[in-house]
């Protein structure tokens, strides 16, 4: 698949789903929306339905949904009963909240169609199916069929075991003991970090098809997991205790290139777009102004205080918090293009 297909439709994917959640709470609270549009800047397509104008726009990197009462200069703001700011604190965090709960939701979806369609891990043996060649385990000698029993003396009872143990290693040295033929064997492991700042030692569990319910249960588990190890590694970086390293739209574009050439371009594109999506998710509820989290902030100062922060100062400070964000992002573009030309 081409590059820019794939990135068109990842991207596409991530921001349509998360406004689709704002959208659709909104829809449910019965709160009037003006406008739903994927992107930002001029329009390149636009058709409307009801009392909704859905558009296309220029910079897909973004998108929106306009509901009455949001904008304190809005004409009939302040009477509009339909208004978002006519709705419970309880309603509003709801609407606020939906879409990056739409985020986590794609992800599980995500994650279950690969291991409908390539399994799912055999998560209660710890079993070795593969080794990744040029990554830790094979080199240190690690083979498949391996049976894993230790790391660092403590007993590995399930591949969860192995993977939190790996990940929590923060790319120290491991001494990883295996049962092989009948007798056990001790190896010094130093794990690496992916793409997605994960630790790994480049091993594959046998994967095991499984039904729908149960892939869908297997993929809330693994969105879970994958949404605990990205807060732990970027607590362990702002805590300086490992390397923080962002990459933006540009990195994320390397990344898909990546997938799309390898020889199993489907599962990881999925499995991309499913790290994507948890991201996206985790990131909007940051209390950062601009964000849905800073948004959810204000609506529960405004449940304490009893009386709603003043909209303008509100829409001040998350004015700057976009500019902020925005100037965040070009620096770390510019930063992921001397990367990759380096």
């Amino acid at each position: 698949m081409d590059t820019f297909i794939a990135s068109i439709i990842v991207f596409g994917l991530l921001i349509f789903i998360h406004e689709l959640g704002h959208f659709l709470a909104a829809k449910l609270a019965g709160i009037k929306v003006h406008e739903f549009s994927l992107g930002f800047g001029p329009k390149l397509m636009s058709f409307s339905r009801g009392e909704t104008s859905y558009n296309l726009r220029v910079f897909p990197l973004g998108g929106f949904v306009r509901m009455a009462g949001m904008d304190p200069a809005e004409e009939n703001c302040a009477v509009d009963e339909r208004g978002f700011n006519k709705k419970t604190v309880s309603q509003r965090i709801g609407v606020i909240f939906a879409g990056p709960l739409m985020n986590f939701i794609l992800a599980v979806v995500l994650l279950a169609v690969i291991f409908m369609v390539y399994g799912v891990p055999d998560m209660p043996t710890t079993r070795v199916q593969d080794t990744l060649p040029g990554r830790p385990a094979a080199a240190a000698g690690i083979m498949p069929g391996d049976v894993i029993v230790e790391i660092d003396g403590k007993r590995i009872a399930t591949w969860d075991d192995l993977s939190k143990t790996v990940a929590a290693s923060a790319g120290r040295k491991l001494n990883i003991t295996v049962e092989r033929g009948g007798e056990r064997l001790t190896f010094q492991v130093v794990p690496f970090r992916n793409e997605k700042g994960i630790w790994m030692i480049g091993i594959q569990p046998a994967p095991k098809k499984v039904d729908l319910l149960t892939a869908l249960v297997s993929g809330t588990k693994y969105t879970a997991l994958l949404s605990y190890q990205i807060l732990e590694y970027l607590g362990k970086g702002i805590a300086r205790q490992v390397p923080l390293e962002l990459g933006g739209p540009v990195r994320i574009v390397a990344t898909i290139n990546e997938a799309v050439r390898s020889t199993s371009w489907f599962v990881n594109l999925i499995s991309l777009s499913a790290f994507l999506s948890i991201s996206l998710g985790l990131f909007n509820l940051f209390p950062i102004p601009a964000l849905d989290g800073s948004r959810i902030l204000f609506l529960v100062l405004e449940k304490i205080r009893g009386k709603p922060v003043e909209p303008q100062r509100e829409n001040f400070i998350h004015m700057i918090g976009f500019g902020l964000l925005l100037l965040i992002i070009v620096i770390i573009t510019y930063n992921d293009i001397l990367q990759l030309i380096m």
